[in-house]
């Protein structure tokens, strides 16, 4: 059995190069890695309209043709924290700092720390930010769908959030 397998993996290394002279003779450009370098990007506050706090976004991508998905470092002072919302094809987000809090509607509040990831599943209302003494970053890598990433609704109480 291995013998079929070892041929046919073989015979797609032998086309490659002949695959991709096709590609450029066709005037198709190949692919190549773009850098975006830390700090060409400014940062920007989290509006007072969606948070809580002193809250720091520094994008680090937006959604584009090569993935529809933005990402962006978002930093929380102690105490700070989003508004309730829902993203309509949902988001990741990576703690790379400190400690945080999120909450789904109708469930208990969670802690975050660093180097766990919260997936928030498209149209769940939830929030997160920081916890009262300590701050925290995320890494949100966030879907779009119709040119949309998130619905912004009310913001989180004082009672809601200290609900631990």
């Amino acid at each position: 059995m291995r013998f079929p397998l070892l041929s046919i993996t073989l015979y797609i290394a032998a086309l490659q190069p002949a695959l991709v002279g096709a590609a450029e003779a066709s005037g198709a450009s190949p692919a190549v890695q773009q850098i975006t370098r830390a700090g060409s990007q400014p940062s920007a506050a989290g509006p007072a309209a969606n948070f809580t706090g002193q809250v720091r976004v520094d994008m680090v991508w937006p959604a584009d043709d090569g993935i529809n998905a933005s990402g962006a470092l978002v930093t929380f002072e102690p105490g700070a924290r989003s508004a309730w919302h829902t993203h309509p094809a949902g988001q990741r987000l990576v703690v790379v700092s400190g400690m945080g809090l999120t909450q789904e509607w109708g469930k208990p509040v969670q802690e975050i720390r660093p180097g766990d990831v919260v997936w928030c599943p498209p149209g769940v209302k939830h929030w997160h930010g920081a916890a009262p003494k300590t701050a925290m970053t995320h890494l949100a890598v966030t879907g779009t769908k119709d040119g949309k990433n998130v619905e912004w609704m009310e913001k989180v109480s004082d009672d809601q959030y200290n609900s631990r």
